[in-house]
């Protein structure tokens, strides 16, 4: 499931909840608005017929005599189209004086007080002059429906501005309210190894404290356990290398005693398998190291530096310097946060593979680049992918018959990862055919 962002879902969860009972109340308010219209208009239906009748009712009887078309057409006279319209009618029901804006056709509503209701209009009635005159309104439903739609729309409009206004609003006060949830995050994030110090946010809010307690109670037995276990591998190193070492010393010296080749030759076996044994005590030793996550530090170490002692190092311990051949670029340096024990493990098990399995008559080049990259490249066989991928993993070793335990890129990947950076394994080498190379890159 692909990850949500909070406050993205915290911004349209209010915002759609806002709009929802924004239309709630707006639908609401329209049903209400619409009762309180017809009120409104039929008050005002009822107060127009009654003060419209008096007047009606004269008008009447003072034109009784005058002939019909005349009273027409003083009734035609006005073009102006209105709500209200109005009918005069005798008790037979026969309109006797209309508005100019409706037929003579008498209106659906009865000779009766009262208001009457059809699918279009709204009547009033009044009788007048001992019920032989009705005076009857009528008001448009459409004008009605007009008006109340009208008054939702006046209501709906604001929901136009308050959408964007809502978005930006919720936005501020979502990411203002959400600030420390970050500073613990970035805080816990950058947890791991090389840094379990305490997290310190005493500005947190009341609600994320416990959980800033419980981090703290857990980095705090991360940092014992780590502690114990790279105690007991140093401890465990000095213990194992002492005894090995003393036994390969006294082997060592009863074979120059002896003088019987078939002792002699039974001798160098136990001496050849006491220092596999002294190699693969130091490998396992470095795993557990690795495992321990030594990777990294608080403080910046020159390892260009730390590059060059473990060459020397390599050079006089095995008077490797004939096959070694160093290079550094022009103004090219490597500092980084590193733990610069993890960095000389790493290049000690990249520089060994290379010597051991290399081809034993070509250099083995080690280059510093710019830019924090480091290649170490030997000449042999070339490598398949797979047999790359398979180098990578605990005891696995190519096709060799050279010693080694195939814990050495294995440790070396691991540690680079918690480095920060990255090994690359490429076969053949670099602008070669043939070879083996192995790319330290430092982002």
């Amino acid at each position: 499931m692909k990850n949500r962002s909070m406050t993205r879902r915290l911004i349209f969860s209010l915002t759609a909840t806002l709009i929802v009972l924004w239309l709630i109340a707006t639908t609401a308010g329209m049903i209400v608005m619409q009762d309180e219209f017809g009120e409104i208009f039929d008050g005002s239906l009822q107060a127009t017929t009654e003060r419209l009748t008096p007047l009606v009712v004269d008008d009447v009887l003072q034109n009784a005599q005058m002939p019909e078309s005349l009273r027409q057409q003083s009734l035609s006279e006005s073009t102006h189209k209105g709500y209200l319209t109005y009918q005069v009618r005798d008790a037979t029901g026969k309109v006797i004086l209309h508005s100019h804006d409706v037929s003579a056709t008498p209106f659906v509503a009865p000779l009766k007080r009262g208001f009457f209701q059809d699918d279009f209009s709204r009547f009033y009635t009044v009788p007048a002059a001992n019920n032989t005159i009705f005076v009857q309104v009528a008001d448009s439903i459409a004008h009605r429906t007009e008006a109340a739609v009208e008054g939702g729309l006046a209501l709906l409009l604001p929901v136009l501005v308050l959408i964007p206004v809502s978005i930006i609003g919720i936005w501020f006060i979502v990411r203002r309210s959400i600030e420390p949830v970050n500073d613990l995050r970035e805080a816990i994030a950058g947890k791991d190894g090389g840094n379990l110090a305490p997290i310190e946010l005493l500005t947190l809010p009341r609600e994320l404290q416990p959980i800033v307690a419980s981090v703290n109670r857990l980095l705090e037995r991360l940092r014992s356990t780590l502690k114990a276990e790279r105690e007991f591998t140093a401890n465990s190193a000095h213990e194992l290398r002492t005894p090995l070492a003393g036994a390969l010393a006294q082997t060592q010296m009863l074979k120059s005693e002896l003088r019987s080749q078939s002792s002699k030759a039974r001798l160098a076996l136990i001496e050849a398998s006491l220092q596999r044994l002294i190699r693969l005590v130091e490998k396992l030793m470095q795993l557990a190291r690795a495992e321990a996550r030594i990777g990294t530090a608080n403080e910046t170490a020159d390892l260009g530096k730390v590059l060059e002692l473990v060459i020397e190092d390599f050079n006089r311990a095995s008077g490797a310097n004939e096959r070694i051949q160093y290079s550094k670029g022009q103004a090219a340096t490597l500092r980084r946060p590193v733990s610069e024990d993890a960095f000389a493990i790493v290049l000690r098990n990249l520089i060994e593979n290379a010597l051991i399995h290399g081809d034993q008559k070509t250099p083995v080049k080690i280059d510093l680049e710019r830019g924090g990259t480091i290649r170490i490249a030997n000449d042999g066989p070339v490598l398949s992918a797979n047999e790359l991928e398979s180098i990578r993993h605990r005891f696995s070793r190519g096709k060799t018959m050279s010693p080694g335990s195939g814990l050495g890129l294995s440790i070396a990947t691991e540690l680079a990862s918690q480095m920060g950076a990255t090994l690359e394994l490429k076969s053949p080498a670099t602008n070669a055919s043939t070879g083996f190379e192995s790319i330290l890159h430092f982002k």
